[in-house]
């Protein structure tokens, strides 16, 4: 990591304390063009929103996704405080970026944390194969 990558890093990481400060779990991302430039910033706002899906990841991605064309949004970086979630995740993935830096690993964030309540969602598929493939074939 370069001593620019860094200061972006630690950029996140003041969004984090930033977050924090006004009352939102502590998570901060920002997105940088391939020259460094950042595009967009956030921090999470779960809380003060009352939008469990207000992580500044999602929020970043949803933006690349709406402002960039795809060579645009897959020369960009994201720089986060932390290791994004599985939602965030794919809202990264489908939107296009192209690079994504965090300080804190997801394991490493559930050592910091005075309770870890494992969430276990009970899947059941797939079903239906015949009916639900109409909608899709030819979509794609």
């Amino acid at each position: 990591m370069t001593p620019d990558e860094e200061l972006l890093l630690r950029r996140a990481i003041s969004l984090a304390a930033k977050g924090r400060a006004s009352g939102n779990p502590p998570f901060g991302s920002l997105l940088a063009a391939a020259d460094g430039t950042i595009l967009v910033e956030d921090h999470n706002t779960t809380i003060t929103d009352g939008d469990i899906t207000a992580h500044p990841e999602l929020k970043l991605a949803r933006w690349a996704a709406r402002e960039l064309d795809p060579a645009a949004a897959a020369a960009t970086t994201m720089y986060t405080s932390c290791q994004p979630c599985g939602m965030c995740t794919g809202a990264i993935e489908r939107s296009g970026l192209g690079r994504v830096v965090y300080a804190l690993s997801g394991a490493q964030l559930d050592g910091l944390k005075s309770v870890v309540t494992p969430v276990e969602v009970r899947l059941e598929g797939p079903a239906l194969f015949d009916e639900a493939r109409v909608p899709v074939e030819g979509y794609y």
